[in-house]
């Protein structure tokens, strides 16, 4: 009785020595930049241009690479929002006394208003 022999798996099987996680550690800790445009042309007339650029790579690995806008986009960091929030707090009350200063002249003036007329 003779068994099948087995083709070896193209797509990393079982049989491959690489896992997908080692693959996924290995992309993340190295990082991944893939970039391309689309044009959209018209009888050589440009109508749309759409540049693409992906970067893959883990959160330190970013970092090293001097990329950390998620560290400051309040949609995406606590603390980000917690700065914003407090700058527009603090703007607000700038505001509000710069409201209340302006009423309290104007309540003076028509006091004085008050007393000079007959």
């Amino acid at each position: 009785m003779t068994t099948p022999r087995r083709l070896p798996d193209p797509y990393g099987g079982p049989s491959s020595g690489a896992s997908l996680a080692d693959i996924l550690e290995r992309v993340l800790d190295k990082g991944v930049v893939i970039a391309g445009d689309i044009r959209i042309n018209l009888l050589d007339i440009e109508l749309l241009t759409v540049k693409l650029r992906l970067i893959v790579a883990s959160v330190d690995k970013a970092k090293e690479m001097g990329i950390d806008w998620w560290e400051s986009d309040p949609a995406l960091s606590s603390g980000a929002r917690r700065d914003e929030l407090t700058r527009e707090n603090a703007e607000l009350r700038a505001r509000l006394e710069r409201l209340e200063a302006s009423y309290g002249e104007a309540q003076i003036e028509g006091a004085h208003s008050r007393r000079e007329s007959p």
